[in-house]
């Protein structure tokens, strides 16, 4: 079975209470749940971590990146300027999706620019948890091919 890792940045911690009007009122472990029933189905394990601290958040991407199939990671506001995240990915050789609640485009000119985007397959915005959910469904369909 392969695994993906989930990896969520900083204030996801706080889902669910952090300006729900943008981020919903689910929280991040109602999103863990809803993640873990669908990989279930789609027959994938996944492996759930979150830090609000950068070099936690590369550690973990040295620590788990070489033995697992993909990773899906929101990296929070290190999206914006974290070249120490991009670099970790890209050192690892990780296939990965960025996904991002909101729609980044569609708010403060600082959020529109993603410096992970360049070493990640894809990026998802502005679906809330379904992001998530094609996430695992492309790493699905494309671990079945491999």
């Amino acid at each position: 079975m392969a695994k993906i890792l989930v990896v969520n940045g900083p204030n996801l911690n706080l889902l669910g209470k952090r300006e729900p009007e943008i981020y919903g009122s689910k929280t991040l472990e109602e999103l863990n749940q809803h993640l873990s029933n669908l990989a279930a189905e789609l027959g994938l394990e996944l492996e759930f971590y979150q830090s609000n601290i950068e070099g936690e958040l590369i550690n973990f991407i040295h620590d788990k990146g070489f033995d697992c199939g993909g990773m899906i990671i929101n990296p929070g506001a290190y999206t914006h300027y974290s070249y120490a995240i991009r670099d970790a990915i890209s050192s690892v050789g990780l296939k990965t999706v960025e996904v991002h609640l909101s729609n980044i485009h569609d708010r403060e000119e600082f959020r529109t620019k993603s410096v992970i985007a360049p070493v990640c397959e894809g990026s998802i915005v502005g679906f809330g948890f379904y992001g998530y959910a094609m996430a695992l469904s492309y790493f699905s369909d494309n671990l079945k091919k491999d």
